[in-house]
């Protein structure tokens, strides 16, 4: 009778890796995860590029996944989310929760597309993190950001992103029509579309403020 008593008291414990290149926030984490009776912390790297063969030999319920991890010998940051996406298509049964400190235009967009369970921002705190990583784990879909992130008020349609991100990488109007097989005409469109609403005079002026803000993040695409 007590042996059934105590085995219905067990707590069933959610598997967590942690993906982070900040050594400092990926042990505070790990201290932070490992503290609570339900959640116990099975490995960490700082490059998302590990995480599917860690993945593989740790098998974690929950990968908590940062978007910019360690560079590559290229200087190119490894993106989470591109890693989430084959994770996801390895190890299906597995949750992601992507996590940045950056409000990068797109990161939201692209993470449901890569089929992140669930987003929070690193400013959200301690307790959110934790409130995330439970209600993940009992299927539930969280997207956390805060409205201070986010750089402008309108929305970008996918074609004004995909300039934003060539005109950020320093490509000229020729190299972005050839890239992206648009007319010159419907990039102008693009282009002006983009100053209106940022209110910028000049595409230059808007792709300096926004890497220099964080709002768009080339080195990782």
């Amino acid at each position: 009778m007590c042996s059934k008593m105590l085995h219905k008291l067990e707590v069933i414990m959610i598997k967590v890796l942690i993906v982070e290149d900040q050594t400092m926030l990926r042990e505070s984490l790990e201290h932070l995860l490992n503290a609570q009776s339900d959640i116990e912390v099975v490995g960490g790297t700082d490059d998302a590029a590990e995480a599917p063969e860690l993945c593989k030999e740790l098998k974690p319920d929950i990968v908590l996944l940062d978007v910019v991890t360690k560079k590559n010998s290229d200087g190119i940051h490894a993106s989470g989310i591109h890693y989430a996406a084959e994770i996801l298509k390895k190890f299906p049964n597995i949750k992601i929760v992507i996590m940045t400190g950056l409000p990068e235009i797109t990161f939201i967009e692209e993470a449901k597309k890569a089929g992140a369970h669930s987003f929070i921002n690193k400013t959200m705190g301690n307790e959110h993190l934790l409130h995330v990583i439970r209600n993940t784990m009992k299927g539930y879909s969280i997207y956390s950001t805060s409205t201070e992130d986010k750089p402008f008020t309108a929305n970008f349609t996918e074609d004004e992103i995909a300039v934003i991100r060539l005109v950020c990488k320093g490509m000229e109007r020729e190299e972005i029509i050839e890239s992206l097989a648009l007319s010159e005409a419907k990039i102008k469109k693009i282009i002006r579309s983009i100053l209106d609403k940022t209110g910028f005079d000049s595409m230059a002026k808007f792709a300096i403020y926004a890497v220099s803000q964080g709002f768009v993040a080339p080195e990782i695409h």
